[in-house]
């Protein structure tokens, strides 16, 4: 654990020093999420059926856009022999690359939220605090395979375009779920109704988790 948390530490306080992957995430998210807003003039029924969507939407695609440089600023720095020549199982490395990236895009997740309650008249209480697991279930699976995949794109010349051409494929399951959820939460319906959805982002997760941790061993050797 002490290994995962000095990686988790030095990502964090990279973080703090640059601001650049939070930053782009955000800057990002608000020009959607203010598109959205301006481009829809829904009824409030349209609104609850449709905000989910663009909910995730816009999650998705500032994910993509921070992990895209989450491999990137270790390549720069030739960091990444770094890792690799110190005594560490290559798994961990790839949990403490993984805990970081969770972190930044589950604290990005949870400022989007408060984004669309504003922008499309949302209850604050009753959409956040519902919202909260959900957010970092999606954020978990996401970060899961997105880590994987940006530490194969990051060698490449076309890594930004490559990275989510890998990704969204693999997270459809992981997507389709939280929109079901989040859909249930906006809707003020109580959360049993969306247990087979939850069941599934949770073994999403589950098997993800292992199964990149696994597979990590050989990419990074490869980079």
């Amino acid at each position: 654990m002490k290994k995962v948390w000095a990686i988790i530490r030095k990502d964090i306080i990279t973080e703090l020093r640059t601001k650049e992957l939070i930053t782009s995430m955000l800057t990002f998210s608000l020009l959607v999420t203010v598109t959205f807003s301006f481009a829809f003039g829904f009824s409030a029924e349209i609104v609850r059926q449709a905000v989910p969507a663009m909910l995730w939407i816009t999650f998705s695609f500032a994910g993509v856009l921070g992990l895209s440089r989450s491999f990137a600023l270790e390549k720069e720095g030739n960091a990444v022999l770094g890792l690799l020549l110190t005594p560490t199982d290559r798994s961990l490395i790839y949990f403490g690359k993984m805990a970081s990236n969770t972190i930044f895009v589950f604290i990005v997740g949870m400022i989007i939220v408060p984004m669309f309650v504003i922008f499309f008249n949302l209850g604050l209480l009753s959409t956040m605090l519902p919202l909260i697991p959900v957010v970092f279930l999606g954020s978990l699976g996401f970060v899961a395979v997105g880590t994987l995949f940006s530490a194969m794109a990051v060698n490449t010349r076309l890594r930004e375009v490559l990275l989510p051409i890998l990704l969204f494929p693999i997270i459809i399951p992981l997507i389709v779920s939280a929109v079901k959820l989040s859909g249930i939460v906006l809707a003020g319906k109580p959360f049993s109704e969306g247990t087979s959805a939850l069941q599934l982002l949770i073994a999403f997760d589950i098997i993800f988790l292992a199964a990149c941790a696994v597979v990590f061993e050989y990419v990074i050797e490869e980079s």
